[in-house]
C-alpha cells in the first residue's frame, strides 16, 4: 500500500492508477472504520488529513486526465484543511530511488526522474512560480550557481546528495500549497510561450482567457507538438486542481 509524496507525473501508468486506487482503498478504511489495513502505516499517516488525501485524489486525477483516463470517482473527505501529514513513509528524495529501481528496464512515468538539482528544479519551476515568485527566483539562482546539464549525478558525493534531498523536499512541500490565481496566471502565461507559435495568431491573446482555459490550451498544444519541456513540467496537470471552477 502506498501513496506517494511526489508528483503523480513521475509515475508509470501502472503506479499511477495502482495508487488511485489504493487512495480509495484508505479513505474508505478511514471513513467507515474498516479494519483491514487500520494499521498499516500509510493509512495511520492519514487518519486526520481528509483534506490532502481529497487533495492528492485531485492530483492523481489531474494526471490520469492529461493521459487520457476518466476519473468518475471523486474524494469528499475534508478534516484538517490545508494540512498535510508531517511524517513521510520515504523521503521525497528517496522515493525517486525506489521509483528508479521499480521501473528498471520498465515503463517510465510522464516525467524522467531526475538525476541532478537543475533537472528536478526545471521540472517544478512553473508550479513554484505560480505559488511564490521570490522562491522560485531565489531556487534558480541557487540551482545555476551548483549544478550545470553535464554535472554528475547528485549519488556521487555525500554533500550533492544531503543539497539534493533538501531541495526535493522543499519543492514537494512547497506544492503542496494552494496557489494564488494571479500567480497560476502568471506561470501559465509563461508555459503559453512555448506552444503559442503553434496556434493561429487570432488566438493568441489569451487575455479574457480563464485560467482553466488557458491551462487546457496548453496542455493540448503540448500533447500534440510533445513540446519536450512541459512535457516534463509538473505544472501541466497540477494546476488544474487550483483555478477557480468558473
Amino acid at each position: 500500500m502506498r501513496i506517494w509524496d511526489l508528483n503523480p507525473g513521475y509515475l508509470n501508468r501502472q503506479s499511477l492508477l495502482g495508487e488511485h486506487r489504493e487512495l480509495h482503498g484508505i479513505v474508505s478504511i478511514i471513513v467507515n472504520g474498516k479494519k483491514g489495513y487500520s494499521k498499516h502505516p500509510e493509512t495511520l499517516r492519514w487518519v486526520d488529513y481528509g483534506w490532502a488525501l481529497k487533495m492528492r485524489h485531485e492530483l492523481l486525477a489531474a494526471e490520469m486526465s492529461l493521459r487520457g483516463f476518466k476519473e468518475k470517482t471523486p474524494v469528499v473527505t475534508d478534516s484538517n484543511e490545508g494540512a498535510w501529514p508531517a511524517k513521510y513513509i520515504d523521503a521525497p528524495q528517496e522515493q525517486f530511488t525506489l521509483l528508479a529501481d521499480k521501473y528498471e528496464k520498465k515503463e517510465q512515468g510522464r516525467i524522467p526522474l531526475p538525476r541532478n538539482a537543475q533537472q528536478v528544479w526545471s521540472q517544478h519551476k512553473y508550479s513554484v512560480m505560480a505559488r511564490n515568485v521570490q522562491l522560485y527566483k531565489k531556487i534558480g539562482r541557487k540551482v545555476a550557481n551548483t549544478s550545470s546539464p553535464d554535472s554528475p549525478d547528485l549519488a556521487d558525493s555525500a554533500d550533492s546528495a544531503d543539497e539534493f534531498s533538501v531541495l526535493v523536499t522543499l519543492l514537494t512541500e512547497t506544492l503542496r500549497t494552494a496557489p494564488s490565481p494571479g500567480g497560476i496566471r502568471n506561470a501559465l502565461q509563461h508555459m503559453w510561450g512555448y506552444v503559442s507559435d503553434h496556434v493561429p495568431d487570432s488566438e493568441r491573446n489569451t487575455e479574457d482567457w480563464s485560467l482553466s482555459k488557458l491551462l487546457q490550451s496548453i496542455q493540448q498544444g503540448v500533447l500534440e507538438n510533445q513540446e519536450p519541456y512541459l512535457l516534463a513540467s509538473t505544472a501541466l496537470s497540477e494546476l488544474k486542481i487550483w483555478p477557480p471552477k468558473t
